[in-house]
């Protein structure tokens, strides 16, 4: 198969869905699957097959219709049946896209979809509101023990306070779209008064073998005393961070400065997490929506203080008590382009203070 190939048999599918249905798009994947097998893995035939492949997989996930979801099902049994990563996007691409009482086949007993396929799809309609343990077609499973040992299972089926307006992609046939929650690297702060487990989701930043630029700093600090508001940033830049390293002489109080630390809501920590980890980094290391939740929460949680064990309801708790901040500076080691992380968690005694950076670039 050649790219000129793929492009002829992209553009008759679209033609042949909106006359012949979805079975046409399913019956031409399936029917191409076995020769895919057959061609050496990295060649030129066999990455226009995936793209012919992942075109037809989102012309079903996209379009809303008769049958759809089940001759993804389908395709998806026939081209990637045990693709765990995949399954990620396609979930991301169905609950942006399919109402959910559509997506009642992928929760069909004995059906095709994967375990994983049916977590993330579960949690991704979770985060775009859909009562997930009242729909018919995916009550049953949502509140099946069965699944309880997946990673998945330990996140709750309601958002919690945190999670208000994720930032959600939405998706089309011919590309997806997504907002940026992160501070604007060219932000200014007044000058700070100076008398007065945490890198779970950016990992994929720092981890990812395309993330060259990738940095992570997590560290907490405890103090003999309760630190007060106005100290805050001078304590922060004593503490000897990476991040902070050349960070120069404060200004006098009053003037603008690129080093700056701002209160913020704790759904405001939770969003730079909840992007940092669904929607990657500068390039293709985005988790999606329902790991990004994972990543989010283990993060969140961390900074809190709270148990690497504890229950939601605990985290969310902790996550609640504390004081939230966020933090930028205008150092060697940020590169201030868009994805620029600092955030700060000061616990309810004050005498605790957690912090996260992570900074990559393209």
């Amino acid at each position: 198969m050649t790219s000129r190939n793929a492009r002829m048999l992209e553009r008759t599918a679209r033609r042949r869905l909106r006359r012949d249905g979805a079975a046409f798009v399913a019956d031409l994947g399936v029917g191409l699957a076995p020769r895919h097998r057959s061609m050496p893995a990295g060649s030129d035939a066999s990455a226009a097959f995936d793209d012919l492949f992942d075109h037809l997989v989102r012309l079903l996930a996209v379009t809303r219709g008769p049958g759809h979801v089940g001759e993804l099902l389908r395709l998806l049994a026939a081209g990637r049946p045990d693709d765990p990563e995949h399954d990620r996007y396609v979930a991301s691409v169905l609950a942006s896209c399919q109402r959910p009482a559509d997506l009642a086949p992928v929760y069909e007993e004995g059906g095709a979809a994967s375990e994983e396929l049916r977590a993330c799809l579960l949690h991704e309609l979770v985060l775009r509101g859909v009562p997930v343990a009242e729909t018919p077609g995916i009550a049953s499973w949502a509140t099946s023990p069965h699944w309880r040992d997946h990673p998945l299972a330990a996140l709750p089926l309601v958002p919690a306070e945190p999670e208000r307006d994720p930032d959600l992609p939405a998706y089309s046939v011919d590309g997806s779209s997504c907002g940026f929650p992160y501070p604007d690297p060219e932000d200014r702060y007044p000058a700070p008064r100076l008398d007065a487990a945490p890198a779970a989701a950016v990992a994929n930043w720092a981890e990812h073998p395309e993330e060259p630029e990738g940095r992570v700093e997590a560290r907490t600090f405890a103090f003999p005393e309760p630190l007060e508001p106005g100290a805050l940033p001078g304590a922060l830049v004593a503490l000897g961070l990476d991040c902070l390293t050349d960070l120069g002489e404060l200004p006098e109080p009053g003037r603008k400065t690129a080093f700056g630390v701002v209160p913020v809501e704790a759904v405001e920590v939770w969003r730079f997490l909840f992007a940092a980890s669904s929607t990657g980094g500068a390039y293709d290391s985005a988790c999606y929506a329902a790991y990004g939740r994972l990543h989010a929460w283990r993060s969140l949680a961390a900074l809190a203080g709270a148990p690497p064990d504890a229950p939601a309801s605990e985290v969310e708790a902790r996550v609640r008590e504390c004081t939230w901040y966020r933090f930028a500076a205008d150092t060697p080691w940020f590169h201030r382009v868009v994805w620029d992380l600092g955030v700060l968690a000061l616990s309810p005694d004050r005498r605790r203070l957690a912090v996260l950076a992570a900074t990559t670039t393209d």
